[in-house]
């Protein structure tokens, strides 16, 4: 056995919310380390889209933490050496029929009411959005201030300037088992790479993050949920940016859809998105089947079928490749960024299923203000871990 290493505050994941918890943690003259089990970002940071929206959160406290992330992100792309292809041009929503018109109003509503710059477009404006869209679409609404990141170029910025300031980075470093000793409070954490002791651990294990709290006795609610995208060559500008459809919503939230039923059963809905590079993205799709990762091509076709059903020209467009990551998820939909009570000194920051890069800069904002004990710039009882305890007892 090597040395002992000790840290003051070690970081268990190098995805994008380790990332941003080393870039504002160092930034505020934390001392912090990373370890990161492979290479950074080669998890669900570099198997996901790159948008940061509020236009799919729930009106309050949900699209609040949003603007606020979205507000960071546009003082990232100033403050940051690495530019991370940083676009604002906002989003949309499609709607398919009157129901879901009528659900779209009643959303914009409560949104504008939260102070959200959206907005409501009809057939006109949705013609003149993309000529590629189904002709028989209602119209649906917009979210002025969502914008686009490259979600791995992000990561690395963040952890490039994060090293500048001091933090350090282990890659291919797991952490195989961690204890903690009830006498001085210290954390001792063993690795392939050798043992490190820390005073605070933050684990921002990502779908990994139970696994990483059962060393510890913990429990955490978090369960991967898969998800897959199909990357196609843009031969023409089929559009400029973010087009979800409505149902998008109703089956994140897990309402009624009036779809056949693979499409209901494999959780897809339409997800567009234009990328730096002239090609674009097609999702989207949620099962839970356990740490599977593999395409399944039964539902790479489902979300074609479901892309052509918006986008009836794009049929005869090259698709490049497929790929599957893992979200995780949490049954409320709000992520885990919490200090543990029964452990001092031991935080999460994980569980944001498909809202990691939306989420990321404000959460690695939180657990730094939750470590050095500052007022934290949105409030943090929706986020705590014990959310999940108190309802099973009401």
């Amino acid at each position: 056995m090597g040395t002992i290493q000790h840290r003051d505050i070690v970081v268990i994941g190098g995805g994008i919310i380790g990332a941003a918890i080393a870039y504002y943690g160092s930034k505020a003259g934390l001392d912090i380390t990373v370890l990161e089990k492979k290479e950074l970002a080669s998890g669900t940071s570099s198997r996901c889209d790159g948008n940061i929206l509020a236009i799919d959160k729930d009106p309050g406290f949900d699209s609040q933490m949003s603007l606020k992330s979205q507000q960071l992100v546009h003082e990232l792309d100033r403050d940051l050496e690495i530019p991370f292809e940083y676009r604002n041009p906002g989003s949309i929503l499609v709607c398919e029929n009157d129901a879901e018109m009528d659900a779209a109003a009643q959303w914009v509503k409560r949104q504008q009411e939260a102070g959200l710059e959206f907005r409501m477009l009809d057939r006109e404006d949705l013609r003149n959005e993309s000529k590629y869209f189904a002709d028989d679409l209602y119209g649906g609404l917009e979210c002025k201030t969502d914008s686009t990141v490259n979600p791995y170029i992000l990561t690395y910025s963040m952890f490039y300037s994060a090293e500048k300031q001091g933090a350090k980075i282990h890659t291919n470093t797991e952490v195989r088992n961690m204890t903690r000793n009830e006498s001085t409070g210290q954390f001792t954490i063993e690795t392939n790479n050798g043992t490190y002791t820390a005073n605070q651990v933050v684990n921002a294990g990502g779908i990994w993050a139970p696994k990483l709290g059962e060393m510890v006795g913990l429990e955490i609610p978090i369960h991967p949920r898969k998800g897959q995208i199909i990357v196609a060559s843009r031969q023409q500008p089929v559009g400029i940016r973010k087009v979800m459809e409505f149902g998008y919503l109703i089956s994140k939230f897990g309402g009624e859809r009036t779809v056949d039923p693979m499409t209901e059963k494999y959780g897809v809905a339409l997800v567009f998105e234009p990328t730096e590079a002239q090609n674009f993205l097609i999702g989207s799709s949620r099962q839970f089947v356990g740490f599977d990762t593999r395409v399944n091509h039964e539902v790479t076709k489902y979300i074609a079928k479901r892309a052509v059903r918006f986008y009836p020209k794009i049929a005869d467009m090259t698709v490049i490749r497929t790929y599957a990551g893992l979200r995780p998820w949490t049954e409320d939909h709000l992520p885990i960024v919490s200090k543990v009570e029964e452990i001092p000194g031991y935080y999460i920051a994980a569980g944001h299923e498909g809202d990691g890069i939306s989420l990321a800069a404000v959460t690695g904002k939180l657990i730094e203000e939750l470590i050095t004990g500052k007022e934290t710039c949105i409030p943090t009882e929706p986020l705590r871990l014990s959310r999940f305890k108190e309802r099973v007892m009401s």
